[in-house]
């Protein structure tokens, strides 16, 4: 999911240095080293900052880690999955087909 800059502090880049310095350069949940093929897949790993609570504003660095992308993505995967579904609710809506479930008053309540 591509960031959205204006979710995130001005100090963003300055911040999300100081966790992936603070992590001695390793991802914090499986501890994959950066810049090293992935011990599970083999690929590259570049760090990334991952907030636990899923609150892009909340930059308190108990709330941060720096994950490789394999754990970042595994940590978001609810928002991921979520994301998706209400993208394809949407896309099914504007293509014509209106659910029984979802009541455009209160936005979208049916499942997927």
């Amino acid at each position: 999911m591509p960031m959205d800059r204006a979710r995130y502090p001005d100090d963003w880049e300055k911040i999300s240095l100081a966790i992936r310095e603070r992590s001695g350069g390793c991802c914090e949940f499986c501890g994959a080293e950066a810049g090293q093929p992935h011990p599970m897949s083999g690929k590259k790993v570049v760090l990334t900052v991952a907030h636990l609570d899923h609150n892009e504003a909340n930059c308190d660095p108990a709330n941060l880690r720096a994950l490789c992308q394999r754990c970042h993505l595994r940590h978001d995967l609810q928002q991921h999955m979520a994301n998706a579904a209400l993208t394809r609710r949407r896309k099914r809506i504007k293509a014509g087909q209106l659910s029984l479930w979802d009541d455009p008053a209160i936005g979208f309540q049916g499942g997927d």
